[in-house]
């Protein structure tokens, strides 16, 4: 038998566009041989189950070798193999109609991947770093002989019996010039982790040398050579949550992030056959305050195959916080962007996972709250960005989201609007909530709301500008405002007013003696009846436009205009302290700016604003005024 001909293709020479276009994913090749000779594999055990095969399919593997001297790379299988004419079908007959227009429209885009899949071009990836491709293989059925098909990158093949005891295939590549790093092994090594690590049929790559006892004498260790399995046939995804303990869960984190030295908090074993497929296990890790460096560590598998771990689309973003893996065949292998916004699929495995991973929190949060509660610093970020991004996760989330105050005591939000309603609504009937983004710097404005029995809590996370403002949307008369944002008695406004004890020219003097004192149009200084025990000055920064700056540091749309305004602070004097008093009866608006500037510079310090070479003379200053 030996035969010639053309492929079958309606392109003169699909090859070179191969070549051109597939090069920036040129290593997908050896996923795309391997999961094909898996595929075979699985089908010929199939078979055998159902009786239409009788061979022997128990210890049926796929192997990749290299032979450096020789250029090639091989792999081979124990499947179903083809006859000569399933080879012609199969191989010589590519369905690729309109293939240059549709490589016109994809060229421009990366989506080489969703080419390679979409015109069932798996096995024609070969060519992209082969200058010859030989397929020897044999078919499991009854009589049928081995067929050997060469192709050298044109549209030409030869197809001819060969030599081939054995049942399976081998491709063989003859791997060109341009493509030589191919034959390092520490490379194949390499893609077979990132691809094929979980693929169900043992992946078998040269040899490793491992230390065993010596059965001759226990006492001592000899060194033995055995084959490289460079895959796990059955990982635990796969497997019922119900045959498995805790430490098989941790044991697979480890293996996913052998890096990673922080166990989980807990976890979720995704299992689900309608109305799509979907397995997985993700991992909740301990969420650091840099968010971003957390993202791209969820896997996402087709049949145990690595497609990628760029999830986006598939898992909501605020998800991809989690660690883990999420497996299904509804997913294809070479997945595009475009199909992931367009297929209903991805959609509804998205509200699944969503749905999934609230419910486990709701679990968590009512079989042991101070559990829950002792976790809150490594899963509050993560609860509060899902709250932020995904509105069905919000509508669940917000019974179980905390609040923790500056004493350490955590509350549900319901919870907390219950503590502070009594004394800490305003004239306008808003419950207002005050809270510190560093409790150690705002200590003295915490304080001074402690004296009037306000509770303070802590937002002290990186998203915790934006959470505030989701918050303040969705609840009733509810106002948040940092402690720092206005002086104590403004930050709550009752109906109650403190009447002043200077004259009205009098606050017009302070007004003009301090407005030199700071001599910075940065601060606008005004005179208020507050009570005695405020301070004599609070320089603050507005609610509305700090938070906003905060947001835009954040990365929140639109705020960017805010990030780029110079910053503006009200600087609040109290015209009942007595302080002010004392300023007004001195001698000369010179020992009176002098006073006023003492006064600004500790209000100053107070807000961690005063640096420098103001802070030097302020230090110089009191140092002079002690000494006196």
């Amino acid at each position: 038998m030996q035969e010639q001909g053309s492929i079958s293709i309606h392109t003169e020479n699909i090859f070179p566009i191969i070549k051109k276009f597939l090069y920036s994913d040129h290593e997908i090749f050896l996923r795309e041989l391997v999961s094909n000779a898996v595929d075979a594999t699985q089908k010929l055990a199939q078979l055998a189950s159902m009786g239409s095969y009788q061979g022997d399919v128990s210890g049926a593997r796929v192997e990749v070798k290299v032979d450096k001297e020789a250029k090639t790379i091989t792999i081979s299988d124990q499947g179903l193999g083809m006859t000569g004419d399933e080879v012609k079908k199969y191989i010589n007959q590519i369905a690729f109609s309109g293939a240059t227009e549709f490589v016109e429209k994809y060229k421009d885009k990366g989506d080489t991947k969703q080419m390679i899949g979409m015109f069932g071009l798996g096995f024609y990836s070969a060519f992209m770093v082969a200058k010859e491709v030989e397929i020897i293989t044999k078919s499991y059925q009854e009589g049928a002989e081995a067929v050997k098909w060469t192709c050298d990158g044109s549209t030409s093949y030869s197809i001819e019996a060969a030599e081939k005891s054995v049942v399976g295939t081998d491709v063989i590549l003859h791997v060109a010039d341009d493509s030589e790093e191919f034959l390092e092994d520490h490379k194949i090594s390499e893609i077979l982790n990132k691809y094929c690590k979980f693929l169900p049929v043992e992946i078998k790559f040269g040899t490793k040398e491992e230390t065993e006892k010596d059965p001759a004498d226990e006492e001592k260790e000899i060194k033995v050579q055995k084959d490289n399995i460079i895959n796990n046939p059955n990982p635990i995804w796969t497997k019922s949550p119900s045959d498995l303990t805790d430490e098989d869960y941790l044991s697979f984190y480890r293996e996913l992030y052998p890096m990673n030295f922080e166990e989980p908090l807990f976890w979720i074993h995704l299992n689900v056959d309608y109305p799509f497929n979907l397995t997985g296990i993700l991992y909740f890790p301990k969420v650091k305050n840099d968010f971003e460096v957390q993202k791209n560590h969820i896997q996402l598998y087709s049949k145990q195959v690595f497609i990628t771990d760029e999830v986006k689309g598939i898992v909501p973003e605020f998800l991809q916080l989690l660690h883990g893996v999420i497996d299904s065949p509804d997913i294809p292998l070479n997945v595009s962007r475009s199909f992931l916004q367009a297929d209903n699929n991805v959609k509804k495995i998205n509200n699944y996972i969503t749905k999934k991973v609230a419910d486990k929190l709701s679990d968590l949060f009512k079989s042991d709250r101070k559990a829950f509660e002792e976790k809150w610093d490594s899963i509050g970020l993560f609860v509060k960005y899902g709250m932020i991004t995904e509105e069905k996760f919000y509508d669940k989330a917000i019974k179980y989201s905390l609040l923790e105050n500056v004493d350490g005591e955590y509350f549900t939000i319901d919870e907390y609007k219950d503590k502070i309603q009594s004394l800490q609504k305003d004239k306008n009937d808003n419950v207002v909530v005050l809270y510190a983004n560093d409790p150690e710097q705002q200590h003295g404005f915490i304080q001074a709301c402690k004296e009037r029995n306000y509770d303070v809590v802590k937002f002290d996370a990186v998203l915790d500008s934006h959470f505030i403002n989701a918050l303040e949307q969705k609840l009733e008369k509810v106002q948040f405002k940092r402690v720092d944002a206005d002086t104590t008695d403004k930050l709550i406004e009752k109906e109650e007013e403190i009447k002043s004890v200077l004259s009205e020219d009098e606050e017009t003097k302070v007004k003009e003696v301090f407005e030199k004192a700071f001599d910075n149009p940065s601060y606008t200084v005004t005179v208020a009846s507050l009570s005695t025990n405020e301070q004599p000055l609070t320089v603050t920064m507005p609610e509305f436009m700090r938070r906003m700056r905060d947001m835009a540091k954040t990365g929140g749309g639109g705020m960017n205009m805010f990030g780029a305004m110079p910053d503006q602070y009200n600087a609040t004097v109290n015209a009942n302290h007595a302080l002010i008093s004392k300023l007004l009866k001195a001698e000369g608006e010179e020992e009176q700016v002098a006073i006023a500037k003492q006064v600004v510079d500790l209000a100053l310090l107070a807000q961690n604003l005063l640096t420098g070479e103001k802070l030097t003379s302020f230090i110089n200053r009191s140092v002079d005024f002690l000494a006196k």
